[in-house]
């Protein structure tokens, strides 16, 4: 029972103790939370006056403000003033130039149209032409002829006459379109027949068409070598065939026989050689060249045989001269021996016909001496002339 009372007393005690302890930390928390008030009043206090405080520079810098914008106020409407002028001379030289690229833009564009015109009638032209020329084309004869035609004007404008002739006939009794004479009695022979019938018929019946065409080229060029490659008769041992179209020519150069051999090889090896009639003309070009060359050669050896020639006749003159002037040497000697003996003859006659001072003088001796100064002056006389 005491231990009871004893432990009630303890929890009394303890509860006392709990008591006065919560009773000291409440107090203690009302002072804290009193200062924290009175710090809070002070902020209050300090805000306030601040917000006053602010309050008046808002004002005063509101009254700054509506000062500043009554004085730009007007200068704001100048401006505005003035940029709607500037807007409005904007806008009119912007009018100005629209309407001038506008202009300019119709003018190119009839200028446009007019060479699309232009253009058409040139096309109507080329089509007009393009039937002319297929009309020319149309059969064999006068294709050859168109060939023929474009091969004698090629040699006109590149050989003199002299080194070319046309239908040049063989003893075979063919004749070649033309031969080109050549140095020591060469000929070289061009044919202008060239089966232009194969080649047509290409863009209407495709690969069997090439084909044909390849064959028809062949057996051209086997032609052309039999006939015109004769060195019995003074040829090369090549011809040319003449194909009278740039644009027949590359397909020749593009299309290749069965075996996988081009047709220009095949040529080559029958020593036929295709040309167009630019490569034609370049070719020859070449042998005018080439002709005018040997013929400068042959020139400078006429010249040089001229002037050996002349060498000799120098040599003989001045072996002639040389004997000339031996002479003319010992015929100067001669006078002028002959002239001191005169001399001497001279002053001998004077000594022996000059008077004695103290004689008087004679009228012989006088005439003497007369005559001997006529001899003495005739004499000077054939020694200048001499």
């Amino acid at each position: 029972m005491t231990e009871v009372l004893i432990g009630v007393a303890i929890v009394v005690a303890l509860a006392v103790l709990w008591l006065v302890f919560e009773g000291f930390q409440s107090r203690q928390k009302n002072e804290t939370l009193e200062s924290q008030l009175n710090e809070l009043r002070r902020d209050l206090q300090n805000m306030a006056t601040a917000q006053a405080k602010s309050t008046g520079q808002m004002e005063a810098i509101a009254t700054g403000v509506a000062q500043r914008l009554d004085s730009v106020t007007p200068a704001l409407q100048e401006a505005v003033k003035n940029s709607a002028q500037i807007t409005g001379q904007l806008a009119s030289d912007a009018e100005t130039r629209m309407a001038e690229e506008l202009k300019n833009a119709r003018d190119q564009i009839s200028q446009i149209q007019r060479q699309l015109g232009e253009v058409h009638e040139a096309s109507a032209q080329l089509s007009e032409a393009a039937e002319t020329i297929e009309g020319i084309l149309g059969g064999a004869k006068s294709r050859g002829s168109l060939g023929e035609v474009t091969l004698e004007r090629l040699l006109e404008d590149s050989l003199p006459p002299r080194l070319y002739a046309t239908q040049y006939r063989f003893s075979s009794g063919e004749a070649a379109d033309a031969v080109i004479f050549l140095r020591d009695k060469k000929l070289m022979a061009i044919d202008s027949k060239f089966p232009l019938d194969a080649y047509r018929r290409i863009s209407s019946e495709g690969e069997g068409a090439r084909r044909a065409f390849g064959n028809a080229v062949k057996g051209h060029a086997d032609a052309v070598a039999k006939k015109y490659i004769v060195p019995e008769e003074g040829t090369l041992e090549l011809a040319l065939m003449f194909v009278p179209s740039e644009s027949v020519y590359y397909e020749l150069l593009m299309t290749e026989d069965a075996k996988g051999q081009p047709l220009d090889a095949y040529c080559r090896e029958k020593q036929v050689i295709a040309v167009s009639p630019n490569t034609l003309y370049a070719h020859l070009c070449v042998i005018a060249m080439g002709l005018r060359g040997m013929q400068t050669e042959e020139n400078v050896r006429r010249l040089l045989s001229s002037l050996s020639g002349l060498e000799k006749h120098l040599e003989k003159f001045a072996d002639k001269f040389a004997v000339m002037g031996t002479h003319l040497k010992n015929a100067a000697q001669g006078y002028s021996e002959a002239d001191k003996l005169l001399e001497k003859t001279h002053d001998a006659l004077e000594g022996m016909l000059a008077p004695d001072p103290a004689e008087p003088a004679l009228e012989n001796g006088q005439s003497l001496l007369r005559f001997t100064g006529e001899a003495n002056s005739n004499a000077a006389r054939s020694k200048e002339s001499a």
